[in-house]
């Protein structure tokens, strides 16, 4: 991906580098019981503080050094979700709509955001009370390494994916289905939470057909986006976690269904495409 051609969005926030308690605190007095249950079930206080949500760093509560502006992997980020916002704000336009554009913020092991207190190894996700995605970069690494699909276009697709999640909220389809879910049991939940995601991986592909027809991409461009998408399947990731495969507690799609749905928003660069009757059919 040519990403050091594109416009760069000044919406991404980096929180890299500070202290995050969960929201309140939990106080010195709180702090005399963590001590207190460590010594006397012989814990690591340490651990307990994580567990209960607090940055072991809570002497220092203002942020540390902000990356600077050679920060390539920054940089990138901005690029990417800067070609989101041109991409949606045009096709928003186009349908008599206001796009309303998301923030981004950047964290390292764990994040305090309007959905509450999330470590890292919950991977990216969008928050819709605060309209922001949120991502620790080590997933890339993760992406890679793990899951076998290397490459910035790889990395773009999870940013878009997730600024897909920010489209769905803008239009209305998230609350819809939760209200739906709020009505079904887990498993017709889970299914539902499916056809998020893969409406999600669908916006995510009409994002890389506007990215196209912006020259952004190169050669290995889609291929590198289609491997991320089939490589995070559930029943890929079940199979290699646990040995076998339960689709009743899918939450994101099968690797075929994520790499079509991608490959769909590729190939039509239309949201009528990626429409919720459609990918229940």
């Amino acid at each position: 991906m040519r990403w050091q051609i594109g416009r760069r969005s000044t919406n991404v926030e980096d929180r890299r580098g500070m202290s995050v308690p969960r929201a309140g605190g939990i106080g010195c007095l709180g702090l005399v019981i963590i001590v207190a249950l460590a010594y006397l079930t012989g814990s690591n206080p340490l651990e307990l503080l994580q567990q209960v949500g607090t940055d072991t760093s809570i002497s220092s509560q203002g942020p540390a050094t902000i990356p600077g502006t050679n920060d390539t992997s920054r940089q990138f980020v901005e690029v990417v979700l800067g070609s989101t916002e041109d991409a949606w704000t045009r096709i928003f336009s186009e349908a008599g709509r206001q796009y309303r554009i998301p923030k981004l913020v950047l964290f390292e092991n764990a994040i305090s955001s309007a959905c509450g207190f999330n470590s890292a190894a919950v991977g990216p996700f969008y928050c819709s009370p605060d309209e922001t995605v949120y991502l620790d970069l080590s997933f890339f690494e993760q992406l890679d390494r793990q899951f076998g699909a290397p490459g910035d276009f790889a990395q773009a697709y999870v940013i878009a994916h997730e600024v897909g999640h920010h489209v769905q909220n803008l239009l209305g389809i998230m609350d819809q289905i939760d209200g739906l879910r709020r009505r079904a049991n887990e498993t017709e939940s889970n299914a539902l939470t499916v056809l998020l995601e893969l409406q999600a991986d669908c916006f995510a592909g009409v994002w890389g057909c506007h990215a196209k027809d912006q020259n952004l991409l190169e050669p290995g461009d889609i291929e590198e986006g289609l491997q991320a998408a089939q490589s995070i399947g559930d029943d890929l990731i079940q199979k290699r976690s646990q040995g076998y495969v339960n689709p009743d507690s899918f939450t994101h799609g099968t690797s075929a269904q994520r790499s079509y749905w991608f490959r769909r928003g590729l190939e039509t660069g239309r949201v009528d495409a990626c429409s919720i009757d459609a990918i229940a059919r």
